[in-house]
């Protein structure tokens, strides 16, 4: 605070309060105002009432207030009482520490001067500077070393005296705790409001880490990331935005946004480019020039600042934070900056992390769907193509003889084997998406099933529960698909005389089991040719786990399903 900021037209009976009262009366007020300025966590109003307390029991008609600077050789502020800012502007320069002031930095300690410009070490006063003879200077001390000063000059009556010393100098001792105990409230405050902070991103950070511990779920990560960024730092609204080739897209967003996810800004000549380049983050102050496109354009209609932070996973350019408006109507300062960035970097992992799974996922689901292709493509080959091929040899050799009962017989041959193949198709369609499925439902379908692989050697049990259980489309898919693949293996490998197939939701939980008593077989060894990397591709699609336990005494087949992935997952096939 200068002397500029304070009212210092104070005159008349005013400048003349010391006088006249007895060192008891001031010693009493300088105890008052020291209760007072001690309760005061403001260290600016402990200044502002130590220059007024001075000034008021000794009768000084001007008081000053130095401090001191780091090297304690100068002084980096001088606070007056007593000169109007017309004086001040006409005085020029606020002293530094020259003359007799540098007298008590040298040697702080309580100075008396009768006289003040006859003293050895003045310099003299400026042009435009009032008059002052009597003087008094006291040191200001915390914890034993020298803060600053209190100057007094021009006491009304004449010189200052013992009495005017002493109760200055207790002034002085109250303003050096008072000012220490201020400003260590106020770092604690600081302090506290950075751990709070510092709490803020770690349990943004922690909530991001778990996510990724119990879900790949991309969009569920940035929506995350987009909330939890934004309350971190307190902004108006904050968004992600990741690359896509040569364009940047809006992906998530949380706060006052007015359009959801899916804009696209070119990369090449925005600010985000150079961010990403250097890769380092850049506080705006002045949105609409600096960061080169119209914020309306990403749904953010009031937008004064913001912040640019990257977001990269071992020098890979996934994309940036744009945060924009503190809450409180400041701008976004070091410690902003600074808790975006660690949190950017949880985040960046994160989404490297879920944008790989997806990437995995997405090939398995093309795998698997490969591998189904390639077996209906060798079922048509080697069964429907074969037995086609067989008919035509058939009917061709009959056209030749020209003979009645061998087109009679030929054709009886022909309707049977069409019939068959008719079958045969109509098996590889309920292999592709059964009808039943759509038209009546999974636990038809799954009767219908265990039906067509009943025979006179192997008994099918089904076990629903509930009897009519409701999954979501896809969940449907995925779990007629593993029990028909399951019993498949059954009625081709397992040579077993029982089959029990079991479905049950419990809570959020899908468990499905497919046992046999049959001959089992090694999963290690035995795999790829009974179907199960397919089977385990398809389960991990719907998030769910699988497990094969084989023996001598049978084989079980086990998987189980969080109930509310079935939205999510891939239609295979």
């Amino acid at each position: 605070m200068t002397s500029s900021e304070v009212d210092l037209e104070q005159g008349g009976s005013d400048n003349r309060r010391g006088e006249g009262a007895t060192d008891a009366d001031r010693l009493r007020r300088v105890i008052e105002v020291g209760r007072s300025v001690l309760s005061e966590l403001d260290p600016e109003v402990v200044l502002e009432r130590v220059l007024e307390t001075a000034r008021d029991i000794t009768g000084a008609r001007y008081v000053a207030l130095g401090v001191l600077d780091e090297s304690r050789h100068f002084l980096e502020r001088f606070l007056v009482h007593g000169i109007d800012k017309e004086q001040q502007d006409a005085i020029g320069r606020l002293p530094v520490g020259h003359g007799v002031l540098g007298e008590l930095i040298t040697s702080p300690a309580p100075l008396r001067i009768a006289d003040v410009g006859k003293h050895p070490r003045s310099y003299g006063f400026p042009a435009g500077h009032p008059p002052m003879s009597s003087f008094l200077g006291v040191p200001i001390l915390i914890r034993g070393q020298a803060w600053g000063n209190l100057y007094l000059t021009e006491k009304d009556g004449g010189e200052f005296d013992q009495g005017d010393e002493e109760v200055v100098v207790m002034l002085a001792g109250w303003a050096g705790i008072a000012i220490e105990h201020a400003r260590l409230y106020e770092s604690s405050m600081r302090h506290g409001g950075e751990l709070e902070r510092a709490s803020r991103g770690l349990h943004a950070a922690r909530e991001i880490a778990q996510v990724i511990g119990g879900s790949t779920d991309l969009d569920r990560i940035l929506e995350l990331i987009a909330k939890r960024g934004r309350a971190l730092i307190r902004a108006r609204s904050l968004l992600i935005l990741l690359r896509d080739g040569e364009e940047l897209v809006v992906v998530a967003t949380a706060g006052e946004v007015q359009r959801g996810s899916g804009q696209r800004i070119p990369v090449d000549g925005s600010t985000s480019r150079e961010v990403l380049r250097r890769p380092r983050p850049e506080r705006i102050t002045d949105v609409r020039n600096r960061l080169r496109i119209a914020p309306e354009l990403i749904g953010v209609t009031e937008a004064n600042t913001g912040m640019i932070i990257p977001l990269i996973y071992r020098e890979r350019e996934l994309g940036v934070l744009l945060a924009f408006d503190h809450t409180s109507g400041a701008v976004f300062d070091a410690d902003d900056e600074l808790a975006l960035i660690a949190f950017a970097a949880s985040a960046a992992t994160a989404v490297a992390t879920a944008q790989t799974v997806a990437a995995d996922q997405l090939r398995a689901a093309l795998t698997a769907a490969g591998s189904e292709r390639s077996r209906w493509a060798r079922e048509l080959h080697d069964q429907t193509l074969q037995s086609l091929a067989g008919l035509r040899v058939r009917l061709a050799t009959a056209q030749r003889k020209d003979e009645l009962e061998g087109w009679r017989s030929a054709g009886g041959e022909a309707i049977g084997e069409l019939e068959l193949e008719i079958a045969n198709l109509r098996g590889i369609i309920d292999d592709l998406r059964p009808a039943v499925l759509d038209d009546l439902g999974l636990a038809t379908a799954l009767h219908a099933l265990a039906r067509r692989c009943r025979t006179d050697d192997l008994s099918v049990e089904c076990e629903l529960s509930p009897p009519e259980p409701v999954l979501g489309t896809d969940l449907d898919t995925t779990v007629y698909r593993l029990i028909q693949e399951a019993l498949t293996n059954i009625t081709k490998h397992a040579h077993a005389r029982l089959a029990k197939v079991s479905l049950l939701i419990e809570g959020r939980q899908i468990t499905v089991r497919v046992q046999d008593d049959g001959v089992g077989f090694d999963p290690a060894k035995q795999s790829a040719g009974y179907g199960l990397v397919g089977l385990r591709e398809r389960v991990t699609l719907a998030h769910g786990t699988l497990s094969t336990e084989s023996s001598g005494a049978g084989t079980t087949v086990l998987a189980t399903f969080p109930r509310s992935s079935g939205a999510a997952v891939l239609r295979a096939g």
